[in-house]
């Protein structure tokens, strides 16, 4: 097995996996739906396309908070296009200055494929909504012969830079799926096992997830990838 890791961060996500009606809400980390649809996208598959989607469906799954940011709410208005009448007034929740690291578990070829389609998508990657769009780059890197336990516990910490100077967390928290024969014991159930993306039949199943921690490792820039903030110019100045 090998894992590809991303690095999802942006001014602003949104992970709904309950959402209903007016009232759009967004879970404290990315969603397996979320990160799979971000990946089918990037390699150009189209939303009723559930056969290519069924093997990226397949991947285990797993994310790390290395920034838990800041849920925020806003109002959101839309009129008819033909009528001019109103819509209802909804609610969408947000994720401030986050930060992530998901990993996915596969095939070796298509992790791969993955990986190249991400450094030159068909469709762009946004963070779980079309107006969330990332800071930066998301792939980090192809792991081969890696298990995904090991990954979420091994690359550097991926926080901002401010956020670093601010905190400094002994340990992460890491949600993933049950390996093969781990008991799920224990585990929390949510509702982003995607099973089809179609428009019109969009349909997600059960999965388990287990919450655990690892140690925080050394932060990127020391082994990692360099991130640019552009908002680090300001940190340390007076209003």
């Amino acid at each position: 097995m090998s894992v590809l890791s991303l690095r999802l961060a942006g001014p602003l996500q949104s992970w709904g996996a309950s959402s209903r009606f007016t009232r759009r809400t967004t879970e404290s980390a990315p969603t397996k739906s979320g990160v799979i649809g971000l990946l089918a996208a990037a390699a150009g598959i189209e939303r009723g396309d559930d056969t290519r989607l069924a093997p990226l469906a397949a991947l285990r799954f797993g994310v790390r908070i290395d920034q838990p940011g800041a849920r925020i709410r806003d109002f959101h208005t839309a009129h008819h296009p033909v009528t001019g009448a109103s819509m209802p007034l909804s609610e969408r929740f947000y994720l401030a200055d986050a930060v992530f690291v998901a990993a996915v578990e596969g095939d070796q070829d298509l992790l791969a494929d993955l990986h190249a389609a991400l450094q030159n998508p068909v469709y762009p990657p946004f963070l779980g909504r079309r107006s969330c769009t990332p800071s930066g780059p998301v792939e980090l890197a192809l792991h081969e012969d890696a298990r995904l336990d090991d990954v979420l516990a091994s690359v550097p910490w991926q926080a901002s830079g401010w956020y670093r100077r601010r905190h400094s967390p002994q340990t992460l928290t890491v949600l993933r799926e049950t390996a093969a024969g781990e008991e799920a014991e224990g585990a929390d159930v949510l509702r982003d096992q995607p099973v089809s993306f179609d428009a019109a039949h969009r349909r997600h199943g059960l999965r388990p997830v287990v919450t655990t921690a690892v140690p925080t490792p050394g932060a990127a820039g020391g082994g990692g990838r360099d991130v640019h903030e552009p908002f680090d110019v300001f940190d340390g100045e007076s209003a």
